[in-house]
């Protein structure tokens, strides 16, 4: 019947649509999972935590990507607005017909992409401990360079008729796409990483800008870390611990995280409580004593 969705022309555009639009939204997000999750466990490996111990959920992960990922995209947007001017511009002359400066900047490019990924590479062999920031995102800048050099060497001495089979040039554009690709994920895995150490380092000046945070329990925690004080009230029968000389960190699965006030990487611990009824916990502002 012509009523059934089956037969009908709009449902099969829809699910077209849907199965080209699932598979890059599906990627999408698991690299946003990824870099929200290797900038969370950077931070807190340095922070001598484990990044399971939060409890994060894949939203919360997404959230933490966003800052991995806004410097690298605005600068790989800028730098690709600016290469699309350069190439129409270099287009230009050779459609005039003035080739002979276009092959001599081309070779010049493509001379210095290949000197420059093979540099970066160089690098990573002869320091194979140790993440040079930014190495993989200038070996892709390499990598496209030469492209780009190989590009306008071919338009600039094929002329009207190509003599490189449709075939081959797409395998070559699919291969230098997987590359590039792969070395973006690898810069932006190291940048995620160091925006999570940063964070960590950074606890230790603006530790005292987090909110305070005053915990009240039933029960007697023996919160041992530097500067935080017990004061017991109450009866004796049902007696209250006041704990002072804490920051609040974040609270996340089921669980609170607090930070010693004059918190260090070296000398401060992380008190980890669980969100109970039997515990209560006023929160401040930054600057109440």
């Amino acid at each position: 019947m012509s009523g059934e969705p089956e037969g009908d022309p709009r449902w099969k555009r829809a699910v077209d649509m849907l199965a080209v639009i699932g598979p890059p939204l599906t990627i999408s997000t698991a690299l946003l999972v990824y870099f929200g999750w290797a900038r969370t466990d950077a931070q807190a490996k340095a922070m001598g935590l484990d990044v399971s111990l939060f409890g994060y959920t894949v939203q919360d992960f997404v959230l933490r990507s966003i800052p991995s990922l806004f410097i690298p995209l605005v600068w790989l947007l800028i730098l690709a607005v600016l290469w699309l001017a350069l190439d129409r511009f270099l287009a230009g002359h050779i459609t005039a017909g003035r080739v002979a400066g276009t092959r001599r900047l081309a070779a010049v490019i493509l001379f210095a992409g290949v000197a420059c990924a093979a540099a970066m590479w160089l690098v990573v062999i002869l320091q194979p401990e140790r993440t040079v920031l930014f190495v993989p995102y200038i070996m892709a800048a390499g990598v496209l360079l030469a492209a780009w050099g190989l590009s306008l060497w071919r338009r600039s001495t094929e002329g009207p008729g190509r003599s490189i089979a449709a075939l081959s040039r797409g395998s070559e554009k699919t291969l230098i796409f997987c590359l590039v690709s792969l070395l973006l994920f690898w810069g932006t895995s190291d940048y995620a990483q160091a925006l999570g150490r940063g964070l960590a380092v950074s606890y230790e000046q603006r530790a005292m800008l987090l909110p305070t945070a005053v915990v009240y329990s039933k029960d007697r925690l023996g919160i041992s870390a530097p500067n935080v004080r017990e004061q017991s009230s109450g009866t004796a029968d049902h007696p209250v611990y006041q704990y002072t000389g804490l920051r609040l960190l974040v609270v996340s699965g089921g669980r609170i995280f607090l930070l010693n006030e004059g918190w260090t990487l070296r000398s401060g611990k992380v008190v980890v409580l669980r969100d109970d009824p039997g515990m209560r916990v006023e929160y401040g502002n930054p600057e109440s004593k």
